[in-house]
């Protein structure tokens, strides 16, 4: 019985090694198109934006009629300094839930005097929002954030599949030795 659950666990892990395996080409195939994207035209910003379908690493612009409220977080500027980036939740109009902007970078996460206008930069990621406007130039005070960056986004799943298959050679070296340990102490 011990051999046959012994077996299951190393089947499984190889299993989970070879599914990270083919995680690591699908996350080559994002991290390409995204890296493509860069050099694609300009895209409206979308509003709502589409979960599946989200214009990262894309050139838009953003007019942010007023500003509704700040978050600020940890971040870096163009120096790769860290410090706070500032992220204002701006209303674009009637039709909806408006943008996500960072506008810059301080050393301070105090909110900026800065009340709207129009924004030009780079689609990132966003935690809360899926997708925030990296501005390219920054108000008065205020520092240019870091743009996003492709290199930024872990691939581990090579790593992980080493990890797996690494885990069920070792479940077959101790299951051995332990069989052989019971057949010294059986004689």
């Amino acid at each position: 019985m011990a051999t046959i659950i012994v077996l299951a666990a190393v089947v499984t892990m190889i299993g989970l090694g070879v599914w990270q395996l083919r995680r690591a080409e699908w996350k080559d195939a994002v991290l390409r198109e995204l890296a493509a994207a860069a050099h694609q035209p300009a895209v409206a910003y979308p509003a709502p934006p589409v979960a599946d379908a989200l214009p990262l690493f894309r050139r838009s612009a953003v007019t942010c009629l007023s500003v509704a409220g700040w978050r600020a977080t940890s971040g870096r500027n163009r120096a790769g300094e860290s410090g706070w980036i500032h992220v204002a939740s701006c209303r674009t109009g009637a039709e909806g839930p408006g943008a996500q902007v960072v506008v810059g970078w301080s050393r301070d996460d105090a909110n900026p005097a800065w009340a709207g206008g129009r924004v030009t930069g780079t689609i990132a990621p966003d935690s809360r929002s899926l997708i925030r406007l990296v501005a390219d130039d920054a108000p008065a005070g205020l520092m240019p954030a870091a743009p996003p960056d492709i290199d930024s986004i872990p691939n581990n799943h090579r790593a992980y599949a080493v990890q797996w298959f690494a885990f069920a050679a070792i479940a077959l070296v101790v299951y051995v030795v332990a069989l052989r340990s019971r057949a010294r102490r059986s004689r």
